[in-house]
């Protein structure tokens, strides 16, 4: 039976333009789709953008256009993001849609049905750019004695009538999804800050704004608009037709993943779980928190004017470079840093010399001695037989890594294997073989070309352009290139063409 999977990114605020944080986190979210549709699995993929709230209203007043004008030109730059970067989402929701408004009215009803919804004053803390409600204990000082949220945003003292949900009374029934479940927050150090969190109290949380013209109308109150949170998380089942019902919701829901920033934590599993309970819809399976891409340590921003267009990396050093970088430099769940430097170390070493090298190497051998075709097998060597058999042995492990996110970890599994290849190539001297065993010599370009196959499939997930071309270049049929293929049963048969051989991955050269 097929299983299916569900795996979303946050969706991105249409106040600005995306930055290297977006491209991080949806690069992140393709390779775990691609991976579990590596494994024959039914994937459902989601990204798209977040457009309601003070803040767009705010930006879209300074640029003299309307919310929904701003809204739909920052969208199409995501939507161009994604497809810049090679990404393989099957939808892109937007808030702005009808068919995501009908479902955060919906939520909305059901949670008052069920009694946690009413209406009081609210006077707080309260920061337009975190979109964010704070309690005074959760605020900080700046050198200016001036108070900021606890992600060092201004704050601004608010009274005013709102719709309020009771948040409180959810706090036992998220301690004990946290305790039935220890790995619904990933890694465990966001577990151990949401728990802790939790721990300290709960208060009922303020989910409506007044006079906001940029949201989605309060059901029966159009006086007020529905808290950005509320109507944004709500995404991840409004883009599977809930509450309409049908295939997509009963298949997908409830998902498997959310992936997202490690800011955004506390709304994901504190907030998001408690409005799911209350509206009696099932919780996600697990939530995963990212770190930052810093530059120079520092975190981007565009008020220290080091944020990275991933636009202008991908024209400068190629999509799969970019995504191969980003998945191989930082271990998944920690901080880590960008520079042009460290890209280009990176992509030449591994792609360009370990992979691309030993691709043209090889192939060109092929070529040129055996007329084009998978060379003749001949009789496997112990030598031979402990590089190919390592894949297998390396399988378990590599599928282990992948299914705890752990892409960096993944990839150090694959260019192992790469290196030992190379090392194999080197030490078993094919150009010297030719004059001397012509047959030893084909023997050890098939064992090579079989393992080029291998690293060509469990690539697809990280570099799927480059892949593809290797691939190609094997002339491996679209129907042969998941992991149910990577075994001896599928090797390559002698005899068949392959195609010329091409540069995959130039090196980059570093330009002041």
């Amino acid at each position: 039976m097929i299983k299916n999977f569900f795996i979303s990114t946050a969706i991105s605020y249409t106040n600005g333009p995306p930055h290297m944080g977006h491209a991080y986190e949806i690069i992140a979210a393709d390779v775990i789709a691609r991976f579990n549709r590596l494994q024959s699995k039914n994937v459902f993929f989601l990204t798209g953008t977040d457009e309601h709230g003070l803040k767009v209203q705010q930006k879209a007043n300074k640029l003299e256009i309307s919310s929904q004008e701003l809204a739909n030109q920052m969208s199409k730059k995501f939507i161009d993001m994604g497809d810049g970067l090679n990404c393989s989402n099957d939808d892109f929701i937007r808030t702005s849609e009808e068919r995501h408004k009908k479902a955060v009215k919906e939520i909305w009803l059901r949670m008052k049905d069920n009694g946690d919804i009413y209406l009081d004053d609210y006077s707080g803390w309260y920061s337009i750019i975190d979109e964010a409600f704070y309690q005074e204990s959760e605020l900080i000082k700046n050198n200016l004695g001036e108070l900021l949220s606890p992600n060092k945003t201004p704050v601004e003292w608010i009274e005013e009538k709102s719709y309020f949900f009771r948040l409180s009374a959810y706090e036992e029934k998220l301690l004990d999804l946290y305790e039935s479940d220890n790995e619904f927050i990933q890694p465990p150090s966001r577990m151990n800050e949401v728990r802790n969190f939790v721990k300290g109290g709960l208060k009922d949380i303020s989910i409506s704004r007044k006079g906001l013209e940029w949201g989605v109308d309060v059901p029966d109150d159009k006086s007020h608009s529905i808290y950005v949170w509320v109507d944004a998380l709500t995404n991840y089942i409004s883009a599977l037709q809930w509450p309409d019902g049908g295939k997509l919701y009963d298949n997908f829901w409830p998902g498997d993943l959310h992936l997202i920033g490690k800011d955004i934590i506390r709304f994901h599993a504190v907030y998001w779980p408690a409005f799911l309970l209350s509206a009696g819809l099932p919780i996600p399976k697990k939530i995963f928190a990212h770190g930052f891409i810093l530059n120079k340590g520092e975190k981007m921003s565009k008020s220290l004017g080091n944020i990275e267009d991933p636009m202008s990396l991908i024209e400068s050093f190629g999509v799969d470079q970019l995504r191969y970088f980003l998945m191989r430099e930082i271990p998944f769940g920690s901080d880590g840093n960008y520079s042009d430097k460290l890209l280009i170390n990176r992509v030449n070493a591994d792609l360009s010399n370990d992979l691309g090298n030993l691709s043209q190497r090889c192939l060109s051998m092929v070529k040129k001695n055996c007329n084009q075709l998978v060379p003749s097998k001949g009789e496997l060597m112990d030598v031979d037989l402990e590089l190919l058999n390592s894949i297998e042995l390396k399988k378990n492990n590599i599928i282990k890594v992948m299914d705890n996110f752990q892409i960096s970890s993944y990839l150090s599994e694959v260019f192992d294997a790469i290196s030992d290849t190379n090392k194999y190539f080197s030490n078993q001297k094919p150009w010297e073989l030719k004059s001397v065993d012509e047959e030893r010599m084909n023997t050890v370009l098939w064992v090579t070309c079989e393992m080029l196959r291998r690293f060509g499939i469990l690539l697809q997930p990280v570099i799927p352009s480059g892949s593809s071309m290797l691939l190609g270049l094997l002339s491996i049929s679209e129907k042969e290139r998941t992991i149910d293929f990577l075994n001896d049963d599928y090797a390559l048969i002698p005899g068949d063409p392959i195609q010329n051989p091409e540069v995959i991955f130039p090196k980059i050269e570093l330009k002041e």
